[in-house]
């Protein structure tokens, strides 16, 4: 049990990280968000059934250690930075999903859609997590997956204009 958890740990930590960090926009906190992920992982390793992968039952951890610690984080007033971005002449919807997580573009226009949208679009078009998958990290119906990342991506192509990053309309 130690050693699967320690190798699931080698090979998740990363990506767990990453995905926590597009959440909360703060390192140390994802890092600590992290490690409590990979602790409630070990105490509840006997409620791991091998019904998913690996992967999809700790991305859900995380999900849900993530969702309980922006619950509990008293609301902030957010101040955006401000970057003097170029304009982008027409990206394709496909081209924007292949941007770099750490992208300014990308980071800006996420954390401006509602959570629910910016968590499918999260798994399913940056992490790469099927719609099976994803709905077991939410805890949402296929279904419900589907529809919603449906309404995500026109929500974000809005919200690539609002910033200013796109000059016109992607069809």
């Amino acid at each position: 049990m130690e050693n699967e958890i320690e190798e699931w740990y080698d090979e998740y930590s990363y990506p767990i990280f990453k995905y926590i960090l597009l959440m909360v926009h703060d390192y140390q906190q994802a890092e600590d968000l992290t490690q409590e992920t990979f602790v409630k992982a070990y105490k509840n390793m006997q409620a791991y059934k091998g019904e998913s992968s690996p992967k999809t039952w700790l991305f859900r951890i995380a999900h849900n250690v993530t969702i309980d610690y922006l619950r509990k984080r008293k609301p902030l007033t957010m101040m955006k930075e401000i970057f003097h971005l170029k304009k982008d002449s027409g990206k394709q919807p496909d081209e924007l999903m292949v941007m770099k997580e750490n992208s300014k573009e990308l980071y800006l226009a996420l954390n401006g859609l509602k959570d629910s949208y910016r968590e499918v679009i999260i798994l399913r078009k940056i992490k790469g997590f099927s719609t099976v998958e994803t709905a077991a990290i939410l805890n949402w119906t296929e279904s419900k997956v589907k529809a919603t990342l449906h309404r995500a991506m026109p929500a974000l192509e809005k919200q690539f204009e609002k910033e200013g990053f796109l000059n016109e309309k992607l069809v």
